[in-house]
């Protein structure tokens, strides 16, 4: 009998764009692609920890949806970020209660930042949730959070498509960005100013590693959505899904892809 074909997603952080990663999980699992691993930065990060726990893509949406995410942040008394990303850590613990990579269904690997030393640092064992956080720690906004003597911030810093973890692992690799940028004729401030810059920053970071994965799935258009824009949670699900559904079916491999999973799984 021959090995399953190891599928591997990398997810990019992107706030609450993230959310249409729930979509492009939706599709690929009904056409029947589970992926072997998952790599996660950020938003991909927390998105990746509960897929791999187990809960559905749906599922996720609501509990996004229904939790007041914000009212676990806590002012910041330094000067490191005006946030305390640590207070979070009891919401997470409610869907992630054994707080270990070993525990989750599905192998997770989670990409951060070493602020310090400026190198990337990936966790795939251990604790669970502290490196959820530090890949979700934005510089400024957040404090680092501290993991064996290192300050960890958010890892779509230096690396926002964590492909590497997946690399000699999966046999084929499914990179997801969620921050596509659409032309902009009117840049009518500071703030749309800053934060188009930084999109096109995190999107270099990624087009850097795209040469890496075998599929590459963008939904156009995300980038002009908000970080924090929370009411627009299933508009983006379906921005996710849609896209990855155009991908699969311009892609014959990909769905070839798929029937030779179904006929392993099924052996």
């Amino acid at each position: 009998m021959k090995s399953k074909i190891k599928v591997g997603i990398a997810l990019s952080g992107g706030g609450v764009r993230g959310i249409s990663h729930l979509g492009v999980l939706r599709a690929l699992n009904e056409v029947g692609i589970v992926p072997a691993k998952i790599s996660g930065t950020s938003a991909g990060a927390i998105v990746g920890a509960m897929y791999c726990q187990g809960y559905q893509p749906e599922e996720i949406l609501r509990i996004i949806v229904e939790t007041n995410y914000f009212k676990f942040m806590r002012p910041a008394i330094s000067w490191n970020g005006i946030l305390k990303m640590e207070s979070i850590g009891s919401l997470y613990k409610t869907y992630l209660p054994h707080n270990d990579f070993a525990q989750l269904k599905t192998p997770l690997a989670v990409a951060t930042t070493d602020i310090q030393k400026g190198k990337v640092v990936y966790f795939d064992e251990g604790e669970l949730i502290k490196p959820i956080m530090a890949s979700s720690s934005i510089p400024g906004m957040f404090e680092p959070i501290k993991i064996d003597n290192k300050f960890l911030v958010d890892g779509g810093v230096l690396n926002n498509l964590p492909v590497e973890p997946l690399e000699g692992i999966c046999d084929y690799v499914i990179g997801v960005n969620c921050n596509h940028l659409p032309e902009e004729s009117n840049i009518s401030n500071m703030k749309k100013l800053i934060e188009r810059a930084v999109i096109m920053s995190m999107n270099y970071n990624v087009y850097s590693r795209k040469a890496k994965c075998d599929f590459f799935i963008e939904a156009p258009g995300l980038g002009k959505y908000g970080v924090f824009d929370i009411k627009k949670a299933p508009e983006l699900f379906q921005a996710g899904y849609d896209q990855t559904m155009r991908v699969i079916q311009e892609n014959p491999s990909l769905l070839e892809l798929a029937k030779s999973s179904a006929k392993q799984l099924s052996v």
